[in-house]
């Protein structure tokens, strides 16, 4: 069994998948997507994105960073993915999942997905203009309004040469309400060989095993729940192999939001560097309630001392989830 950490706009970034690799069980990450329209981009764009590109595409604990292209421009998809393999990224993903509306008026993401046909073209340029070494892997949902189409979309993309197709088991329409439809992979199993890897509503050990049987797929692709659960690849890794883990307490995690806003001020503005560290408890909360107080001490506070010390003081008092005003 693999686990990936999903891609997730503006959520996880380098940062944040330094931090969640550092905890164990993640055997690939896949970044945020770039966006291309209408030309080549310059390496530093690449970079900027995928900063990973710098160490041999891999995050500091060894774990492989694909880097994800969206765009509707067959040619300037194929010579961007081509681009990206130059550069050192040990794989290429392509994202016909994404749901938002900015992004599907502008000819991207599962906008694509109502045409199969152009699933196949785009995904068969880039498996053409990437080295045969390195692998093409693509990103969908079951379909944009309906599921309808779903067994021409897996066709599409296993007939165009793909490695493997994550699917995250909703349509456009359903957006990220429950459930998550995991059934369907399962049905597509019997028209490809193509390797499959199931996404969406995993959120604890036992939704992994859920879902790996229903699905059929042996890899899963986690994210919302690897926020709410920093150590939730490593426990269903562990337990996959028939390990008994303990699962992080709360007292643990005061010093990974220490070590993570120390991290965003190495790499961002220090007055925007709290900002991940307050979206990140927002995901926290949902499994740990201490995190709840702690986000109200400090979603008003802009200085980065302030919050420094807010996080500190969590560290020191952990067991209230409360923090110094």
């Amino acid at each position: 069994m693999r686990l990936i950490l999903a891609p997730m706009e503006g959520v996880i970034d380098h940062t944040m998948r330094e931090l969640l690799t550092s905890l164990g069980g993640i055997d690939r990450c896949v970044t945020e997507f770039l966006r291309v329209s209408d030309r080549l981009l310059p390496p530093r764009v690449f970079k900027r994105l995928c900063p990973e590109l710098e160490r041999g595409g891999v995050t500091p604990s060894g774990v492989p960073v694909y880097l994800q292209i969206l765009g509707g421009q067959t040619t300037v998809v194929a010579e961007n993915a081509a681009r990206a393999a130059e550069l050192g990224a040990p794989g290429v993903d392509l994202n016909f999942g994404c749901p938002a509306k900015t992004v599907n008026r502008s000819d991207g993401g599962s906008i694509i997905l109502r045409q199969p046909r152009r699933v196949y073209e785009i995904t068969a340029a880039v498996r053409r203009a990437v080295p045969a070494g390195v692998p093409v892997t693509v990103k969908t949902r079951l379909g944009y309004e309906d599921r309808e189409l779903f067994p021409d979309i897996v066709r599409a993309v296993d007939e165009a040469g793909a490695t493997e197709l994550a699917v995250h088991a909703r349509t456009k329409r359903h957006g990220y309400r429950p459930p998550a439809y995991w059934e369907e992979l399962a049905r597509a199993r019997e028209m490809t060989r193509l390797p499959l890897i199931a996404n969406g509503e995993i959120w604890s050990p036992d939704d992994a095993l859920r879902c790996r049987q229903v699905s059929r797929c042996e890899d899963l692709m986690i994210g919302r729940g690897a926020l709410c659960r920093p150590d939730l690849p490593r426990l269903i890794a562990a337990i996959a192999r028939g390990d008994s883990p303990t699962p992080l307490s709360w007292q643990e995690i005061p010093p990974l939001l220490v070590r993570f806003f120390e991290m965003n001020l190495d790499s961002y503005d220090a007055h925007h560097a709290g900002n991940p560290v307050k979206q990140w408890l927002v995901y926290l909360r949902g499994y740990y309630p201490q995190a709840a107080p702690l986000f109200e001490a400090i979603k008003r506070l802009r200085e980065p001392a302030a919050i420094a010390a807010c996080l500190r003081q969590a560290q020191v008092d952990p067991g209230s989830g409360r923090a110094a005003a």
